[in-house]
């Protein structure tokens, strides 16, 4: 059930460039003895980072006809660097494995939202490989790297997590011997694909249903890279037309890499009506995706689809509140350690609204359908629960008051500009 004030939205849309990809894309590049071009690099605040990373890290970026072109360093700068990663947990976790293999001391530090996340699951495998990291108290930022000549280790990681894991890989371009990651559960294949596109003998296996990811030392070739719409980004729109009743919306050109469309699955699951159209890329997967609105239904999610859904799930919650029945999620306490605690975030703000939401320790429990009301909510600073209350002003009568809008920039700087444009 949503409001009766709501406006159906329409139209054809494009979003920036994919986040994940992006950051990847510019750091890999970085460390490439050839040149680089990426095109449709992401306009997301926290991408910025990466961007001025990669030039502390001795790479020459050039913005040209829409391109950005990148020049690698013949060698990683020696001496202390000194990195500020803004909010981005990424680059932050990215730069880890790459500076554990540099000569020289280094810091990583951050705002104070970054400063809160927890650092010591990349420092502990980088620590085995042979590098000193040290965390502050509580295994937060800021990290102090003495890299060193590092070890290649065999490493099953404890939590899900890509940014581990491309952590380990980047060190393991350095490292001595292979470098072999287990992952239990499927998380973004974007770093070995970019990896295996420079020419990294990137290997990979499964056995029992545990992935692994194996690389040596390498000297990484250039890329060339049309970087596709972020999914993240068209999810937060595919979710507004699945909301609206009478909607239809097609984002373009956006990613359907295999490990960032399990959102687009859940949404079918959930009764919308979502088809996605020819692919076209190499490295990286692109097609359009349009989403048209239907009555929606309850879903489970368990742990083994989190990983897959991370940045996802607060819309889950949200579409949940016009589902019919009980719409449970599970196994996603990582939610607690984002920008913010997400799952407390999204149970707080949507109750202000009128929904029914049950607070778990791993999760959250919501059931609809519920008419969400006139109110006024906080985002906590973090920018997808700013999406998700702004994306609940379309269903609730006299709008929602969403105080921290300003940090959507970090992921979606165009939010509202597209938004506006379809209705």
């Amino acid at each position: 059930m949503s409001s009766s004030g709501a406006r159906a939205l329409h139209g054809v849309c494009r979003v920036s460039g994919d986040k994940s990809i992006s950051h990847r894309a510019v750091l890999l590049a970085a460390l490439s003895f050839e040149p680089s071009r990426i095109r449709g690099l992401a306009t997301a605040r926290d991408c910025r980072a990466s961007l001025r990373a990669a030039e502390q890290l001795g790479a020459a970026l050039v913005q040209k006809d829409g391109e950005l072109l990148i020049r690698g360093a013949a060698e990683l700068p020696r001496g202390e660097v000194a990195i500020d990663c803004g909010r981005s947990g990424t680059t932050m976790r990215l730069l880890a494995g790459i500076l554990a293999a540099r000569v020289g001391p280094s810091v990583l530090d951050g705002d104070p939202q970054l400063r809160a996340r927890p650092m010591e699951r990349v420092a502990v495998p980088l620590r085995e490989m042979g590098a000193s990291v040290e965390t502050a108290p509580g295994g937060r930022a800021p990290l102090r790297i003495q890299g060193r000549k590092l070890a290649g280790i065999h490493y099953r990681l404890p939590v899900a997590s890509a940014q581990v894991k491309s952590a380990l890989l980047l060190a393991g371009l350095g490292a001595e011997g292979r470098t072999v990651v287990e992952e239990p559960v499927p998380t973004r294949d974007h770093t070995e694909r970019l990896l295996a596109a420079m020419g990294a003998g990137i290997e990979e296996g499964r056995r029992e249903g545990v992935r692994s990811i194996g690389i040596g030392p390498t000297r990484l070739g250039g890329l060339d890279l049309e970087v596709p719409g972020d999914a993240s980004s068209a999810a937060v729109l595919a979710a507004a037309a699945a909301l609206v009743p009478g909607s239809c919306v097609t984002v373009a050109a956006v990613s359907v890499n295999p490990t960032r469309t399990a959102f687009l699955t859940l949404l079918s699951q959930m009764g919308a009506a979502v088809e996605v159209g020819d692919s076209g890329g190499e490295a990286e997967p692109a097609a359009d995706v349009t989403v048209r609105h239907r009555p929606l239904r309850a879903v489970e999610v368990g742990a083994d689809m989190v990983p897959l859904l991370v940045d996802e799930l607060p819309l889950v919650g949200l579409l949940a509140t016009q589902a019919e029945g009980t719409t449970v999620v599970k196994g996603a306490g990582e939610l607690r350690f984002k920008e913010v605690d997400r799952i407390s975030g999204l149970a707080e703000g949507l109750r202000l609204l009128g929904a029914d939401v049950e607070e778990g320790p791993d999760g959250f429990a919501v059931t609809g359908p519920t008419r969400l009301r006139v109110g006024a909510v906080d985002s906590k600073g973090d920018h997808r629960l700013a999406m998700v209350f702004s994306l609940a002003a379309l269903l609730a009568d006299g709008g929602v008051a969403v105080a921290g809008t300003e940090f959507i920039g970090d992921s979606f700087p165009e939010f509202f500009s597209v938004l506006r444009s379809l209705r």
